[in-house]
């Protein structure tokens, strides 16, 4: 991969409510709008053949919103599964849910498994939806994994490594977070895949979610650009 473009692609999609309420609009029309800048992220990121899409759609601290809120978001995840299932085979998209299982229903996690399992032998964009996510639960999860491994193998705790606890995160195939984009103008990581973008650019942008498009995708890779050109990362 050029050095000049990011291998992997993180998005954190704030300001739905904010957009909706805006308007005068239910908080959860904020949500549905913002399907149609989730679709031209996908279609740009694979157009200019970023390796990979990492998209933060629900938190493990979202359970904490109104019910009615929750459901929707639930409900739309496993509609744009299924709406959207044509275009990214038609685009090459490996589709993988990360985050826990628990607190999903089956009827959700079905069509994560369905849509892993339909594109798994796709070769362009991996595009995951980090769905029931949480940075600090995943960096648990794989120290947790990690310390059986070495149960298991016999080896000792200094046996421990950042390789060991990689090879135990959720997707540990992808590749880090270079490029790690957040809408809305918040200033916050808010848990998000806070081992794989550790030493990743941020890209801050006005810009509300349901309002971001191709363009907005093209001045945070610019910025990257121009970054990596300052600091001497791609001579």
């Amino acid at each position: 991969m050029d050095g000049s473009r990011p291998a992997h692609i993180g998005i954190i999609m704030d300001g739905n409510g904010r957009w909706a309420q805006q308007r005068g609009l239910p908080r959860i029309e904020g949500h549905r709008r913002g399907e149609d800048a989730i679709m031209e992220a996908v279609r740009a990121c694979a157009s200019r053949g970023i390796n990979a899409l990492s998209l933060f759609a629900f938190s493990t601290e979202n359970w904490d919103r109104p019910d009615e809120e929750v459901s929707f978001l639930v409900n739309m995840s496993r509609a744009v599964l299924r709406k959207r299932m044509e275009e990214f085979m038609e685009l090459g998209v490996r589709m993988r849910h990360i985050g826990r299982r628990d607190r999903l229903s089956s009827e959700i996690l079905a069509w994560f498994d369905i849509a892993a399992e339909v594109t798994a032998e796709n070769k362009g964009l991996n595009l995951s939806i980090n769905f029931n996510y949480g940075g600090r639960r995943e960096i648990v999860d794989a120290t947790l994994g990690a310390s059986a491994a070495v149960k298991e193998r016999g080896l000792k705790a200094m046996d421990i490594d950042e390789d060991l606890i990689r090879r135990h995160t959720y997707v540990p195939e992808l590749p880090y977070v270079d490029l790690l984009i957040r809408t809305a103008g918040e200033m916050r990581l808010s848990n998000f895949m806070l081992w794989q973008a550790a030493d990743a650019e941020i890209v801050v942008t006005p810009v509300l979610w349901p309002d971001f498009r191709k363009d907005h995708l093209e001045m945070a890779l610019e910025e990257y650009r121009h970054r990596r050109r300052i600091n001497g990362s791609d001579l």
